[in-house]
Formats: C-alpha cells, structure tokens, sequence
C-alpha cells in the first residue's frame, strides 16, 4: 500500500495508466476523459471504471497488465483458493504489499500481485515458503475483492465467486458502504467538518456540531478496518497495530485534504476525518478582523489562539502564518500534528515539519528549532510544560512564536500557562510572559441565524501595559471583572456575541447558548451596559 506522502505520485500514476489504455488503442481519448471524470464522482480504480463503463472487458484488461507488465495475469473470480495456500502468506503481508497466495505444489507457490516487479516482496514469500514465487498479475480492483473477502471469512478458503460478489458489492458486508472516496466526495459536498466511521452505526456526517447519520446500512467492523487500511501506509498500520491509535493527514488532489484518526473502541476501528479548506483561508472569509495583521507582523513575541477543539483555532493560525508569508521575509518553522494546510513559499520560506514524520515530538523539534535560523516559530499547539518554557524562551530571545492551547478563555489561558510550572518558577514565569506576550484570542465558531453555516465568535485579549501588570501582580482574573463591557485591549466572548447579534448574524438564544455569563449576554444584547 503506497504511503501517505506517495498518494498524489499513485493517482497520477493512474494517468499514465490511462494514456497506455490509449496508446494500445483499447479505448480512445473521450472514453478515457469520461473514465476520469466518473472516477473523480465515484472513487474507485481505472480498470474497474473502463469495465463498469462497457468501453473494455474483463479478459481484455487481463491482457493488456499481463502485456505491460510482461507476467501472466489471472482471473481471480475464476479461482477457489483453499485455506492450507491462504496460510502460507501471513495476512498482515497480504494487506500490506497487495498479494494473494493462488496456488501451490511441491516447488512452487503462485503468488497473484498487483506489482508482480516487486522482487523484495516475492524474496521474502519464497524464503518464508521454501518455495519458488510464480507471480501473475491482477487488477487493483480484483485484489481489494480478494481482501474483503479475506475479511469476511478469514478462518478458511475464499472462492472465485465471493470475490467477484464483493468486487460487485454484492456482498452483506458492503452492500450499502459506498466506496470511501464516494464518502469523502459526500462530506465536502455537504459542507460537513468531520465524518465518523464507527461500527454499529451508519457512516455520520458532523455539521454545525451535531451528527447526521447518512442512510446507508450500519458499517461493520471489517468495512471500518478496509477503510483504515486504504488510508494508512505499510509503517503507519503497523504504527496503529502497536499504539491502537494514529493521526495523520492526506491529500487525494481531484477531492481534497483530510486529517484523519483512526484509533480502537470497543475491539474494533474506528475513523474520524476532518476535511481541510482548500486553499489558504482569507481574513474575509473567517470573518477575522483587519487588525489582527497588525499583530501577526510584529518582528518578536506570542500569540496564543483558543476554543474548543473543532473551533478553528488552527484555521485563524495558518491565515496568520499567510499573512507573515505574504507580508515579511523571514524564515517560517512550523511544528504541527499533523500538517493541515500546505503553505507555498511567498516572501518568506516556510518549512513545516510533521510530528511523528519529521521529528519525533514537539519537545524534540523545539529542542532543534533554534538550530534552523527560524524568525517565525509555529507551533500546532502547546500540551506540557517542557513546550511552553521553550516557547517563551524563543518569544523573548527576537521570535515570534504563534500557537494554539486548550483553554477556556484567554485569562485562563495566562493562567494555565503558568501553572503549568512549579511554584518556584512561577513568579519568574508571570514575568517573562508578561514581557513577550503580544495578545490572546478565543474563539468560537456560532451557528448562523441563517444557513447551515457557521460564524467566528472572538474574544481578545491585547497585551496593553495595564495588561502587563495585572499578569506581573497575579491579578489576571480582574481583566474579566473591571474591563466587563469591553475596551480596547480586552473584549470578552460574551460582548462578541452580542456584537454578532445586533449585527444580525445569530439568533438570541444561540448567543445565550454560548456566551459564558447568559443574563449578562442578554443584558447587551438589549442595549444595555
């Protein structure tokens, strides 16, 4: 299964597939165009399409692998395979490297593979057999039907004929669970945040916050593991395998960029995706306000960025980082889990390493970061201490470090930051950040009084001098009790609900749903205060 970073390199790959069905004058240019087109609404792999579409059949997409690859190919939907030649191959190995132990004898084990030039693979089954590895070739298709079907009956033989059920989706397990491509295709087109594959229920769409169950059948158990399986790459399976849980993010370019998270519950798998915007953000767009541009081009200090998780805390941050890579010419080093938005180089260059990628943790890149000439320090999001004491060192040493943090509001934020450290470091703590902060925002994202859409709620928190103090003289908690009804270096959460719905955006009982003091709320909502 090809990793993670190489999927772009597999799907245009699958054009040069297309151009060879061409070249050897099985179908034409218009039928390829509409294969293309059907495959980007529908997912799935090319052959399989051409077949679907009538423009080939079965046998002729047989021979034309067998001729480009120079192996015999094989219909698998022809083959019962008996359970002693199954357990010949570990199943793990099936998965990972796309093969299908056939057939065998005293010397040779035929060993049907989608990559039959994959020498390292077919050395390791012949030295694990004792046997010489036949291969032949089959269709991408035909191998995931042998592998669902695997799944569905993995204590004995497979037959021809279940292979050719699952590969028409004929089969119990995935009737109704469309292919996850078609499933992606779904979730944007829906303006969905998340999608949620759990077994025992039908795959869930969450928008504006609440779950929408599609009606499809419920997933079983084996359909959420194909599923991971399609997603993760050989290092990452067994990553998962040994941790139970993994985060990662990719990209399919005719559909978009996912972060997803597999992780076990209840004995099985399950799934959570989260779809990137395409593109970088605009301020416009998140309805972020001007201002802030003022902030995120100063030359050295922190910004911190709040909310709840699914708020868009990580959306303000890299509409940030755009406006430093559009504006200034800095070096840019961001830190994050995973990579969500990819930021081309404008002015600045902008080097953004993965966690678990490319380098082990947070603690270890920040560790390393001041080796790299950074000016701009992004970090995904600060979870220990260790982090934020590198964090402010860099803020006070001529950085400008942005990050996200769990964190209520953003007095709580000061005031988790510092916590965080023991009580004798806490004082020197209050200082340096009252010296390198340069503001805090809070954040989140309302529903809309009209349309499933949602809008940016933001609470600031501008570093002021009077603001400096209250931090030096552990006196944060007055910043929400004497600057109440707003100022200019503070608004509270509940004053931008407010904002919002004078200006019509959200109903009144949305914004006394989240505002923090609701009598209040509703006091400014009126015109009061």
């Amino acid at each position: 299964m090809p990793s993670a970073k190489n999927k772009k390199e597999t799907r245009t790959g699958r054009k040069r597939i297309g151009d060879a069905f061409v070249d050897s004058r099985l179908i034409t240019r218009e039928q390829l165009r509409e294969a293309i087109k059907h495959q980007g609404r529908t997912g799935g792999h090319l052959g399989s399409i051409l077949i679907e579409l009538g423009f080939i059949t079965l046998d002729d997409l047989l021979d034309f692998l067998s001729l480009q690859s120079g192996v015999p190919g094989i219909n698998l939907f022809t083959v019962d395979i008996d359970k002693p030649v199954l357990e010949k191959v570990p199943l793990e190995t099936v998965f990972n490297a796309k093969v299908l132990p056939v057939s065998m004898d005293r010397n040779t084990l035929t060993l049907a593979m989608v990559n039959p030039h994959d020498f390292e693979t077919i050395s390791e089954v012949g030295f694990a057999t004792g046997r010489k590895v036949h291969p032949v070739i089959v269709p991408a298709f035909m191998m995931e039907a042998a592998r669902r079907s695997l799944l569905t009956a993995p204590s004995g033989g497979i037959s021809g004929r279940l292979m050719e059920r699952m590969a028409a989706g004929a089969q119990d397990m995935s009737a109704g669970v469309p292919p996850l491509m078609a499933l992606l295709q779904h979730m944007i087109k829906s303006k969905a945040s998340d999608m949620l594959l759990t077994a025992g229920v039908p795959p869930s769409l969450k928008i504006s916050h609440e779950i929408k169950r599609l009606s499809l059948m419920p997933l079983t158990p084996d359909a959420c593991e194909i599923y991971a399986r399609e997603l993760l790459s050989e290092d990452e399976w067994k990553q998962f395998s040994e941790k139970n849980d993994i985060g990662l993010a990719v990209t399919y370019p005719h559909v978009g960029r996912f972060r997803v998270s597999v992780f076990r519950q209840r004995g099985s798998i399950a799934l959570a995706i989260r779809h990137f915007s395409e593109g970088i953000p605009t301020f416009a767009a998140l309805n972020l306000p001007d201002w802030l541009k003022t902030y995120a081009l100063k030359p050295m200090g922190l910004i911190l960025i709040g909310g709840p998780a699914g708020h868009g805390k990580s959306t303000t941050l890299c509409a940030l980082v755009d406006t430093i890579n559009t504006q200034r010419k800095c070096n840019i080093v961001t830190l994050e889990d995973p990579v969500e938005f990819l930021h081309q180089h404008k002015m600045s260059n902008v080097n953004q390493r993965q966690v678990g990628r490319d380098t082990i943790s947070f603690q270890e890149g920040l560790r390393s970061v001041f080796r790299q000439a950074p000016d701009v320090i992004v970090i995904g999001e600060m979870r220990d201490r260790e982090t934020y004491a590198i964090a402010l060192k860099a803020a006070n040493t001529g950085h400008l470090v942005l990050s996200t943090i769990h964190a209520g509001d953003t007095t709580s934020m000061i005031e988790s930051l510092i916590n965080t450290f023991e009580p004798y470091r806490q004082t020197l703590v209050r200082s340096m950040l009252a010296d390198s902060l340069i503001l805090c925002l809070s954040q989140r994202l309302v529903p809309a009084r009209e349309g499933e859409r949602r809008v940016l709620a933001l609470e600031k928190l501008i570093n002021s001098h009077r603001i400096k103090n209250r931090i030096r003289e552990e006196k944060t908690h007055h910043i929400r009790s004497q600057m109440q009804v707003g100022s200019q270096d503070f608004m509270s959460l509940d004053v931008a609900l407010a904002n919002l719905y004078k200006q019509g955006a959200i109903d009144l009982e949305t914004g006394r749903r989240y505002a923090e003091d609701g009598a209040f709320f509703s006091e400014l909502a009126s015109g009061g205060a």
